[in-house]
């Protein structure tokens, strides 16, 4: 136990090697990893660290985590280098590695550091399907929107109009797309305005 607890307590890989050794895959692993991370110009940014556990047993090869530099808070994120996870899957083997990232985590640092920005909540257009038969025909008016730069919430479930002027007023949305059956079958949609109240129909393509 006082063995374990030893090398677990290692932070570097020359006292790592002087307990159990220079043979083996996991030393010459990291001795690379590390001789990259010099030539690469960051290994300022890495440190080895024995206790370093992630729980998931899909990992191949070195894990790793993420700390602000004083080490004040948990991990902003970790993972590690996976080469059979795909053919867990019914895939072919493919060399891989992937982190999950923290947000939680990330929001306490730019608050201690005052960089956490104050962002509106703001969408231009909220498009809506007034029968759940158009959904298709709604998602394309997003998609047509996004496609112009505007920002869209498409509204993917069946709700109440109620329910969608409230939803737009919470995102302080600019207009209501609405998509109904006698205007799609014209190609075209209803647009409110939500500042004024005005309301028309246009033509998909020449929506704006």
């Amino acid at each position: 136990i006082e063995q374990l607890l030893q090398v677990l307590s290692v932070k570097s890989l020359d006292d790592l090697e002087d307990i159990i050794g220079g043979a083996g895959e996991a030393i010459a692993d990291l001795k690379q990893l590390f001789s990259l991370a010099e030539k690469f110009g960051y290994s300022e940014w890495i440190q080895f660290d024995a206790s370093v556990v992630r729980g998931l047993a899909y990992y191949t090869g070195i894990v790793f985590e993420g700390f602000d530099r004083k080490g004040k808070l948990r991990a902003i994120c970790g993972g590690g280098r996976y080469d059979r996870l795909l053919s867990t899957y019914g895939g072919d083997d493919f060399p891989a590695c992937g982190f999950g990232f923290g947000d939680a985590v990330i929001v306490e640092l730019l608050k201690e550091k005052d960089l956490l920005p104050e962002l509106g909540q703001e969408v231009e257009n909220i498009v809506c399907a007034l029968d759940k038969d158009l959904q298709g025909a709604a998602a394309t008016v997003a998609t047509a929107l996004r496609d112009k730069g505007q920002t869209v919430d498409l509204v993917l479930e069946s709700k109440p109009l109620k329910w969608v002027f409230k939803r737009a007023a919470r995102v302080n949305a600019r207009r209501l797309v609405l998509v109904g059956k006698t205007e799609w079958e014209d190609g075209s949609v209803s647009v409110k305005v939500l500042s004024s109240g005005e309301q028309f129909q246009v033509k998909l393509s020449d929506l704006e």
